[in-house]
């Protein structure tokens, strides 16, 4: 029988942040953390934490770092044809000397009718895009730095959508989202974006994004691209990138594609986004300055959604009436946990594109991957102030099971479970979106952790990495 104990550390207690919350659901009834319609997530670092109301359509972003005060609560002003907040996620701007500061991380929020917005961290809008004219069900940021396939690539955001995945390179968020973040610090700038959230989006111009069709097998209910995979037989010589992705949903479990980059698209993307934006912005502001005109001028049509690049169907897994439902990323990507209908969570090995384990009763689970230290010599080390490498911790898979009342801790690949968690009802499992070592110069690894948040409390605590 696996150990039963205290096993998480409180982080802080989000008590003062409860008014800010409160916009967004919370105090309201007992569980309301429980309503699919919340969506929380967790900063890098876990120093701040965004909750949004898909219901309310409105974003709360709360400090952690003294107990959630001074949270900023953001009502975007979305119109009809714009819809509501559907996905959240962190997005870091900024390399491990800065990642502190305001300008170093973006929250991204999806809508249900695929519009793509980002703030800053004191609520101002930085960027807004028309992606694809579908509802965004989960934006989800990757770090590439420990991928182990041959050629990782670079940091990505990916945006999915039912049988439709997006992928915009991390560079390339870099780029304009810096860019628009000294923009804001001027106070033309910030009179001119103090009205709206509306503002047609050549007002911002565009990140270049590559899209692809993944409903040959099922339309999906969530998915992945897992790293870059080789090209095909008769395209060794190709200088195209090819990507793995994988899919879950209603009529197939688990489906694989190899997703083809248009490179031609992207760099041509790239060079129009910024020569139109930049030079709209200034003929705008211009204009505004010399005439002073009044009459807005008629609002543009939604922009045409962007072709399809190429996809190629890899394998399915169709066990009817069984359906997948989330699917969750190793850090290097190599392994996935989905879970399904039936209460199953199946293991896959994204390389082999092979189930290497199954997992049983565990209806409404949601899992984690977390990295662990199970020597208990470990504990000797620490009081000797020796540092961890990436060898010193264990690959692990966290499965918060609410109808147990528990969270489980199992062994990768086929190891056995190191330890069971009692956790209270209306909580969460969190993951930071992207790992920073405390210090750029520091050797010290920082290990993928998983965060548990009770919303009743407002109790934020980490799971603690030694085990034994």
């Amino acid at each position: 029988m696996a150990p039963r104990g205290h096993h998480l550390a409180e982080v802080a207690l989000l008590a003062s942040a409860s008014a800010d919350l409160a916009a967004t659901g919370a105090g309201e009834r007992e569980g309301w953390l429980d309503d699919p319609a919340v969506l929380p997530s967790l900063g890098p670092r876990a120093r701040a934490l965004a909750v949004a109301s898909a219901a309310r359509s409105v974003l709360v972003i709360v400090p952690v770092v003294g107990g959630g005060g001074g949270g900023v609560t953001v009502k975007p002003a979305l119109g009809p044809d714009e819809g509501r907040i559907s996905a959240v996620e962190w997005v870091p701007l900024a390399g491990e000397d800065d990642a502190d500061g305001d300008e170093g991380v973006a929250v991204a929020v999806g809508t249900d009718a695929g519009w793509l917005l980002f703030y800053s961290l004191a609520g101002d809008l930085l960027h807004k895009q028309s992606i694809y004219p579908a509802k965004i069900l989960k934006l989800n940021f990757r770090e590439r730095k420990e991928n182990a396939w041959e050629d990782s690539g670079s940091d990505e955001l990916s945006a999915v959508f039912p049988g439709v995945i997006a992928r915009f390179d991390g560079a390339d968020l870099q780029s304009i989202l810096k860019k628009t973040f000294q923009d804001v610090k001027s106070r033309l700038w910030k009179d001119k974006f103090e009205e709206q959230d509306a503002e047609d989006e050549e007002t911002f111009g565009r990140i270049p994004f590559q899209i692809w069709n993944v409903s040959k097998f099922s339309s999906c209910a969530d998915a992945a691209i897992v790293g870059l995979m080789p090209p095909p037989l008769l395209e060794l010589q190709s200088s195209q990138r090819h990507y793995c992705a994988i899919t879950v949903g209603e009529d197939a479990v688990v489906s694989a594609y190899r997703l083809s980059e248009d490179r031609s698209r992207s760099i041509v993307g790239a060079i129009l986004s910024r020569g139109v934006a930049a030079t709209f912005s200034t003929i705008s502001s211009l204009s505004r300055i010399l005439w002073r005109s009044e009459p807005s001028p008629p609002k543009k049509s939604r922009p045409k959604p962007q072709s399809f690049a190429k996809t190629s169907p890899l394998t399915c897994l169709k066990d009817s009436p069984r359906k997948g439902e989330r699917l969750t990323l190793s850090p290097s990507g190599t392994l996935a946990a989905i879970t399904d209908s039936l209460g199953r969570i199946l293991l896959l090995d994204t390389q082999a594109l092979v189930a290497v384990r199954l997992w049983k009763g565990y209806r409404d689970a949601s899992c984690l991957f977390v990295e662990m230290l199970l020597n208990k010599d470990k504990a000797l080390l620490r009081s000797m102030h020796i540092e961890y490498t990436k060898s010193d911790y264990c690959l692990c898979l966290a499965i918060h099971a609410p109808r147990k009342g528990i969270i489980e801790v199992w062994k990768m690949r086929t190891g056995s479970r190191v330890l069971t968690i009692p956790c209270p009802k209306g909580s969460r499992i969190l993951q930071p979106s992207a790992r920073l070592s405390t210090q750029s110069f520091s050797s010290s690894y920082s290990p993928l952790e998983v965060y548990l948040f009770n919303g009743d409390s407002g109790q934020l605590s980490v799971l603690n990495r030694h085990i034994g």
